[in-house]
């Protein structure tokens, strides 16, 4: 391939990211620098008369507002709490579609990304019929005598956990599947003939080999959990406030772009790039490994 076509290959997914990420990330932060008015635009221009007219009000609101802190540190806790979970069910589920016959390793991943095929809003409310006090679980438990009374499954941080792992588990399931399929099996063939134990040989020889795959599927599932909207505001209560309700409460209820735009920002920058420097520590680790 010749400089000018290598140049070309190389500079398309760089100009992509400059056009729908580094831009729209840059118009974000210059309302986060305006003032809210009521108008259209509703909020002030930074630039007047010639004078930069930008202040850093709004973030010293997000310090200053208990509201904002507890909304990003449930955020947090809850799509921590939810990839954690859905490693523990995906890593298995990844591990025995690699340890099946490569005639069923298709179909088995086609279950994997079947619930693609409805949509997301739709599976959702699947799950208000399914755990409501007059649900399909509850008259389920009820007629067989397990329960006297409904449990209240909907509207609380079970279900809202429920439902990001539910949501977000394909996500989690293919990176792995990704990575333990690349795995030479003779290397636990070799482990076994050395006396390890199989318990053994998959934490010294699998995991560790795995690594890439958990973290690329932990970041791919836990950095979306933290914006998530629909979940907590369709299957979550008054208790379990996420980041992504105050967000559209901001933008759409208050029309207040400004702070909005100040808590996108502030939840990138306290968010994603410690996300980033993480996973290439660990992605370091892994290959030095």
């Amino acid at each position: 391939m010749n400089p000018r076509g290598r140049a070309l290959v190389l500079g398309l997914p760089y100009a992509w990211l400059v056009l729908f990420f580094l831009v729209p990330f840059l118009i974000v932060l210059g309302i986060s620098l305006a003032e809210q008015k009521i108008g259209i635009p509703p909020y002030t221009p930074l630039v007047a008369h010639g004078a930069f007219r930008g202040s850093l009000d709004n973030y010293a609101l997000l310090a200053g507002d208990p509201l904002y802190f507890r909304a990003f540190v449930n955020s947090v806790l809850y799509a921590a709490g939810a990839t954690l979970v859905a490693l523990a069910i995906g890593y298995p589920m990844a591990y025995a579609i690699v340890r099946a016959p490569r005639a069923w390793r298709a179909r088995l991943l086609l279950l994997v990304i079947l619930p693609f095929w409805t949509s997301f809003l739709i599976r959702v409310y699947a799950w208000i019929g399914l755990l409501d006090s007059n649900g399909l679980v509850n008259k389920a438990l009820l007629a067989l005598g397990v329960v006297h009374a409904p449990l209240l499954l909907l509207n609380n941080l079970f279900s809202v956990e429920l439902g990001l792992v539910y949501s977000y588990l394909p996500f989690m399931v293919l990176p792995l599947y990704a990575a333990l399929e690349k795995l030479d099996p003779t290397l636990l063939e070799a482990a076994s003939d050395l006396g390890c134990p199989p318990i053994t040989a998959f934490w010294r020889v699998t995991w560790p080999l795995s690594l890439p795959g958990v973290v690329a599927g932990a970041l791919l599932v836990f950095i979306p959990m933290c914006g998530e909207f629909v979940i907590p505001d369709l299957l979550g209560g008054p208790s379990t406030l996420m980041i992504g309700k105050v967000l559209w409460d901001e933008f759409f209820t208050n029309r207040d772009w400004p702070v909005a735009s100040a808590v996108t920002v502030a939840m990138l920058a306290l968010l994603v790039v410690p996300m980033g420097l993480m996973r290439r520590l660990l992605a370091g680790k892994a290959g030095a490994g």
